[in-house]
């Protein structure tokens, strides 16, 4: 029998090329169609295994879903960047790659990042989504996510809406 290890780990050296991986196949996977196509691939290309490896190695809080040795997801989290809103946290990113999406590997990922958030005082926090990715505002709902802010976000000439779920 083979057994497959899955783990949430933090991200080391070594894993941006996967993390990078993971950003290009899973934005392209949430937002083609929302984002516009040029300004999609602008932001896809400016996150490359370079941009992962420094944002490693700066300290960001940044942990992987390790799927038998291959980095399957990542999320992102640290303080909440937008004062107004009376949430000590935010979790930043969270992407699965497509192929390991609707496993329950998404909610992994989300319980371990409010875990370490709530570990460095962050009971409470937030997670921005964007309208027009019907996945990632139904995965937040499911958790249990509080609707508490709308905001216009700008892409090239065009504007989209993001949502802020709230936890705890």
């Amino acid at each position: 029998m083979v057994e497959t290890v899955i783990s949430v780990r933090t991200a080391r050296l070594g894993d941006e090329t996967g993390i990078a991986r993971v950003h290009d196949e899973a934005w392209r996977e949430a937002y083609r169609g929302v984002i516009p196509g040029r300004e999609l691939e602008r932001m896809i290309n400016r996150r490359g295994p370079a941009w992962w490896r420094r944002a490693i190695a700066g300290g960001t809080r940044l942990i992987v879903l390790d799927f038998a040795e291959a980095v399957a997801g990542y999320a992102s989290y640290g303080r909440n960047r937008m004062p107004s809103l009376d949430y000590a946290g935010e979790i930043f990113e969270l992407y699965i790659a497509p192929e390991y999406q609707g496993a329950g590997l998404g909610k992994r990922m989300f319980e371990a990042a409010q875990r370490d958030l709530a570990a460095h005082g962050y009971s409470s926090f937030v997670v921005w989504a964007l309208a027009g990715n019907d996945r990632g505002l139904d995965f937040y709902r499911r958790l249990g996510g509080r609707i508490v802010r709308r905001a216009p976000e700008q892409f090239g000439a065009e504007t989209r809406e993001r949502v802020a779920f709230a936890f705890g």
